[in-house]
């Protein structure tokens, strides 16, 4: 049986390091991207430049390829929907359209027994000034957003009034917990109760993007098997077919509560590639183009640092030794804030 040619819908890094693993699996990729600089073009088979919204861009993508994947979850819903009922898409849209809003995805987690930090709902300036209990907090954009982006801190309700913005875009406020650490766990579904789980990957944020990851996480065995199993909870009950990540708060107290889910491979999950026989993005090509399943055997410890901005010019130059894998994602443009590559260091 020949294999599927795998569309993937987005450009940027993670795309990127999806098509690197196909190429090892011997699988053709077609990237569809509204980025016309889109650097997964550099590892993919092929290259379809168009808006998200546009049908004839679509059309001409979905007869390139058998199946279909996302590297990003702020694709619209109606595009990957519309796609769907042409050709598969995996991870199914429906899994996508809870994800994407951040309300629908706490009640999920929430309904399912699962800790989240406390929140609410706010669409008023008012909302927020009657729940004096959950500032100090976070209050986030209800879709879009990352990095960062669309997220605002909350001290007191004195800095309420000096917020500038349109509540009635709909908001969600989190309750900030005692950050003690912050952990992800990567896991590939395949199928019903068919699963591969990494191990809890430690994770080290600077200005809300993500800086350092690494492995192992310094936690308790009891927040080692709880991460895992509210992991698996949700992968099964999303009928989640190809990677995802959890990412978990742990407080002062060694409490665990998930933060959000991300509905792809992730950037805290590249230490795999190195540290793991089997990546977390080759997990997720053999899982959506239905390959064999074989189990994950860890190689090595390992750290990871991603390189932003400008910081990439200085790596670009150095030597490195046999156990530090550099990766460059070729972004034509160095912008401030920008994951422009990574270096995972096995230790």
């Amino acid at each position: 049986m020949s294999k599927p040619t795998l569309g993937i819908i987005g450009g940027g890094q993670l795309g990127s390091l999806l098509c690197s693993a196909a190429k090892k699996l011997k699988i053709k990729t077609i990237i569809f991207s509204d980025d016309q600089n889109a650097p997964a073009q550099n590892f993919s088979d092929g290259f379809i430049y168009g808006k998200y919204d546009d049908p004839n861009k679509i059309n001409e993508f979905i007869n390139q390829v058998n199946i279909i994947t996302y590297e990003f979850e702020n694709i619209p819903f109606k595009t990957l929907d519309e796609i769907d009922k042409k050709k598969s898409v995996l991870p199914k849209p429906s899994i996508n359209k809870i994800i994407q809003h951040r309300l629908a995805e706490k009640d999920f987690i929430n309904n399912l027994k699962i800790r989240t930090t406390r929140y609410i709902y706010v669409d008023k300036r008012s909302q927020i000034e009657n729940a004096k209990d959950l500032l100090p907090g976070l209050l986030k954009t209800t879709t879009l957003g990352y990095d960062g982006k669309g997220q605002f801190f909350l001290n007191n309700i004195e800095s309420v009034k000096d917020l500038d913005i349109n509540f009635s875009k709909g908001y969600i406020l989190e309750k900030l917990v005692e950050l003690k650490k912050e952990i992800s766990i990567i896991i590939t579904r395949f199928d019903e109760k068919k699963y591969e789980i990494y191990e809890p990957i430690e994770n080290l944020h600077e200005d809300q993007i993500l800086k350092h990851s690494r492995i192992p996480a310094d936690i308790s065995n009891k927040i080692l098997e709880q991460s895992k199993l509210w992991s698996i909870r949700l992968a099964e009950e999303l009928k989640f077919i190809g990677t995802m990540c959890v990412e978990f708060f742990i407080d002062k107290n060694d409490n665990l509560y998930v933060n959000e889910i991300a509905p792809r491979v992730h950037n805290s999950g590249h230490l795999t590639i190195n540290a793991f026989n089997i990546s977390q993005f080759e997990n997720h090509i053999r899982a959506v183009c239905k390959l064999e399943q074989i189990p994950i055997k860890k190689i090595s410890n390992a750290k990871m640092i991603n390189l932003i901005g400008d910081q990439i010019s200085a790596y670009r130059k150095k030597n490195y030794a046999s156990n530090e894998f550099f990766f460059d994602y070729f972004k034509k443009e160095i912008k401030q804030k920008r994951k422009m590559g990574h270096l995972t260091t096995l230790i």
